[in-house]
């Protein structure tokens, strides 16, 4: 079966497109090549300058949980200096890459193609630094798992700007690392190694490549696929499935009965079916608790609208549970995930959400890889 060539891919065949001397690269487990050897022990061998290693939420080997990096160390393998940008902006993130004496950063990390996965803003807030400093930046282009022909959910209000989101997005953006890097517009000195052979009406298996968890909680494509609605859950008091094998395609709480997954089959929605199920989390929200809840069975990717149906669950839920269902996390999580603050009043004066959601497009503007067939 043939391959999408990654930007890491071409660049260990050809170490000339990068440049520089003194090279950075940020990067985690994801940063593989189709024969998984890492991205840094491919490019060391190809002849490629490596100095510096740098490592996003989660961590340089992806141990981290959620809202954690790594501390800085120094890389077993080979002996590079790793460095933990997660939680540096600003002017703690320029002493960090100062600090470094790298001359060209390299971004090889995969995202998952929602708003609200924080590794494409490492990669804004490093932009943004490199921009400051005059360094080189050089983004290793990686497919967008849920492909690159829909959006979907409202763009970020800027007023609501944060980790989950730093510019203005649909919540699914239908772009890859390459082209986002692109459309933030940083005055820096930007190169995209492009992907060759793929195609944006892809599914990640038609890619060819390997799914290497991008992070703790995100097992699988199907993961991806659902996560840009059921994530919003992340700002409730629902468990989104973490501390189980399936997190985001288990949703559930202590106080849902045997009304809850009905009411989602009722609605009929595109493309995925709700099954009844228990589960009790091992860690996070209502860690040790028999959950009822339901599981999201896509059986039609095409047709399925992830934030649709993650908004069409919380009004069942606010609707079945008005006393229960409660905001967590951070002051102002579920505001910043939808990136704005429509979502939680409407939830809370009754309304009905799902008349939020745009109807879905495609992506606009400048594309890397246009339609190509």
């Amino acid at each position: 079966m043939s391959h999408v060539r990654t930007g890491a891919e071409r660049l260990a065949a050809d170490p000339t497109l990068a440049g520089g001397v003194r090279l950075g690269l940020i990067t985690n487990p994801t940063g593989v090549l189709p024969d998984l050897t890492p991205t840094p022990d491919a490019l060391i061998a190809a002849g490629v300058p490596l100095t510096a290693l740098f490592g996003p939420e989660h961590g340089l080997r992806g141990t981290a949980q959620a809202s954690f990096g790594e501390n800085d160390a120094v890389d077993a393998r080979t002996g590079l200096p790793v460095h933990d940008t997660y939680k540096h902006s600003g002017q703690a993130l320029d002493r960090l890459i100062e600090a470094s004496g790298v001359d060209t950063l390299l971004f090889d990390i995969a995202d998952v193609g929602t708003r609200f996965y924080t590794y494409v803003w490492t990669m804004y807030d490093l932009l943004e630094s490199a921009a400051r400093l005059g360094v080189r930046f050089v983004v290793l282009d990686r497919p967008n798992p849920l492909g690159g022909t829909v959006q979907e959910g409202p763009v970020l209000d800027p007023a609501y700007a944060s980790f989950v989101g730093r510019f203005p997005l649909p919540i699914r953006h239908g772009r890859t690392v390459g082209e986002l890097a692109t459309l933030f517009g940083f005055d820096v000195e930007l190169r995209v190694v492009e992907m060759e052979g793929w195609r944006r009406g892809m599914s990640f298996a038609e890619t060819g490549l390997a799914w290497v968890m991008p992070s703790v909680n995100m097992p699988t494509p199907d993961t991806a696929l659902v996560y840009p609605g059921t994530g919003l859950f992340e700002g409730t008091n629902f468990s989104e499935g973490r501390g189980t094998t399936r997190p985001f395609e288990l949703v559930g709480a202590p106080y849902v009965d045997e009304r809850f997954a009905p009411a989602l089959t009722a609605l009929d929605l595109p493309g995925v079916r709700f099954r009844e199920t228990w589960f009790t989390p091992t860690f996070h929200k209502h860690a040790g608790l028999p959950v009822r809840g339901v599981q999201l069975h896509v059986h039609d990717r095409e047709a399925f609208r992830p934030v649709m149906t993650g908004l069409s669950m919380l009004h069942v839920a606010r609707v079945l549970y008005p006393d229960d269902l409660r905001w967590a996390g951070p002051e102002l999580f579920m505001d910043h995930l939808w990136g704005s603050g429509t979502l939680t009043r409407c939830l809370e004066a009754g309304g009905d959400p799902r008349d939020l959601c745009p109807p879905p497009g495609r992506p606009e503007g400048r594309l890397l890889y246009g339609d190509r067939p």
